[in-house]
């Protein structure tokens, strides 16, 4: 078995298994090698090793029961020889390698008073409510990471192949004429891509590395970003349904990923004209909040200090009791088997990411709140007018990616519009290409995952070589933190105009931030 097959789960926190169809233990990670000892050495260890009667069947039997009626999360329990059974929660999934069939099981062991923090001396001890919220609020995020870790690393060379084809699409789509015999199907290529590139976003995002990157973020006006989702359902949804909107004016400011929080958003309107059925009212409201003590809203639990919120209430047909508690299950979905059931794991992963919490209250029949929480900062940005942003440019970028294929889409669409481009398929011959004197680069843009020399590595070099050089990071997945280098990233597939886009604002001087109190009319 050729080692890639399990790729990131090598170095997953929790213990993960490669198995085949017969319970032949095909891989198992630093974590499962820790957690089950010797029992999983040698050559073809079997599930049943580690599998106790307690679970009601044998392993084979449960794999053959599990491919018949897949379910994405169960519980199960696993002894190591001599050890203490654990409880589990197993995240599972199947692919195709070379004619076979395997499984991947990912096992996070349920938590335990024993293994939670006591609390502190001077802390009043948590009420059953509160634990139980925490609780459950603990074990939803770790089956979101466990669940989507396998897929976060296949995705990365999917979103390779797609970010060509949507940059050439974009770009073709730019320069044809509206009545030009192809642009019909080059529209429907670009939809298409995007629709992939949707899922392999999707199943990328759910990462706690991801924080760091929106804490980095300058802080922004969350009004701008709101206002966008909102116009795009209005006008799509124009004479059906009636908007309602309460931006409030002077908002705190947030540091968020813009594109992500927008997909959050999206996901949450979307959700909310479904449940309308065609007609009914919407209404959305941001708010800025100070709270001066800690603040529970039902499975959120607030920190004192300064939020931003935005809230999105319906008044369609609500959600059942007994399904509200499972809305941010990933895979979970009462909207038929042709929907995936990342939506709102989706936004839950997003806004966690960001540090901040979402809260839902339904009631069926009476509609839906969904409220959205972010730490904020007692600042206001002010937001410029929309306008027609200038793409061109007449720097020189240095393009430097292991893909030829991106390589010629980055130089086709960035000559087009005025740059200088230059290009190297490799970190190497980018850094020979720098150290020359006649090199005259005002930005280089750069995969962070290429063979040979890795992102941080070859960013540190470029910084020693050129301290002032403008980066700007080209990646399909998130980093750890100790591996974020990068200041301004642009998020693989992208587009001919968020390409253009990301260079401009990489070339363009920092933002100017107002502080609250200075503000003035």
């Amino acid at each position: 078995m050729k080692p890639e097959i399990v790729f990131g789960l090598e170095s997953a926190a929790w213990p993960a298994l490669l198995v085949d169809g017969n319970g032949v233990i095909m891989r198992a990670n630093t974590s499962a090698a820790t957690a089950f000892g010797a029992v999983l050495s040698g050559e073809g260890p079997l599930l049943s090793a580690i599998w106790p009667p307690e679970n009601g069947t044998t392993a084979v039997d449960f794999l053959t029961h599990w491919e018949r009626s897949p379910t994405p999360v169960v519980n199960l329990k696993f002894r190591a020889p001599n050890g203490p059974m654990v409880a589990c929660t197993v995240s599972i999934c199947t692919f195709a390698k070379d004619g076979r069939k395997w499984f991947v099981l990912q096992l996070v062991p349920l938590a335990t008073p024993s293994s939670t923090n006591a609390p502190s001396a001077t802390a009043a001890p948590p009420s059953a409510e509160t634990k139980a919220e925490a609780d459950a609020g603990l074990t939803l995020k770790q089956r979101l990471d466990c669940a989507l870790q396998l897929a976060r690393t296949m995705s990365l060379d999917f979103n390779n192949a797609l970010t060509s084809i949507l940059g050439h699409t974009s770009f073709l789509l730019s320069k044809a004429e509206p009545g030009h015999p192809w642009r019909h199907s080059l529209m429907e290529v670009e939809k298409s891509a995007s629709k992939a590139a949707e899922i392999a976003n999707e199943l990328a995002l759910f990462s706690q590395q991801e924080r760091q990157q929106a804490r980095r973020a300058p802080p922004g006006n969350l009004n701008a970003v709101t206002q966008r989702c909102v116009e795009f359902f209005r006008n799509a949804n124009a004479g059906q349904i009636n908007w309602h909107t309460q931006f409030e004016r002077e908002l705190f400011a947030v540091r968020f990923d813009e594109a992500k929080v927008q997909q959050a958003l999206t996901k949450i309107l979307e959700n909310a004209v479904e449940a309308l059925n065609g007609n009914g009212q919407i209404a959305v409201q941001t708010r800025s909040l100070e709270l001066t003590e800690p603040t529970q809203d039902g499975n959120v639990r607030l920190n004192a200090g300064t939020y931003v919120c935005v809230e999105v209430v319906d008044n369609g047909k609500g959600i059942e009791p007994d399904v509200l508690p499972r809305i941010f299950e990933p895979f979970f979905t009462t909207k038929g088997s042709s929907h995936r059931g990342l939506g709102l794991a989706l936004v839950y992963g997003i806004i966690t990411n960001h540090g901040g919490g979402v809260a839902v209250s339904s009631q069926p029949g009476m509609g839906t709140s969904t409220r959205v929480y972010l730490p904020a900062e007692k600042l206001f940005v002010r937001e410029s007018a929309d306008t027609e942003e200038d793409l061109n440019g007449t720097e020189t970028v240095l393009v430097v990616d292991d893909e030829d294929i991106l390589l010629t889409m980055a130089e086709t669409i960035l000559s087009e519009y005025g740059y200088h481009v230059l290009t190297a398929n490799s970190a190497q011959k980018a850094l020979a290409l720098l150290s020359r004197d006649e090199a005259q680069v005002d930005l280089v843009i750069t995969d962070l995952v290429m063979p040979t020399m890795g992102g941080r590595e070859f960013v540190e070099r470029i910084h020693q070589l050129l301290p002032k050089i403008r980066i700007l990071c080209a990646t399909g997945c998130v980093l750890p933190p100790d591996q974020q280098i990068g200041l301004l990233f642009l998020q693989k597939p992208y587009t001919s105009r968020e390409l253009l886009g990301k260079v401009r604002q990489a070339l363009a001087p920092e933002p100017v931030e107002q502080p609250a109190e200075h503000n003035v009319d």
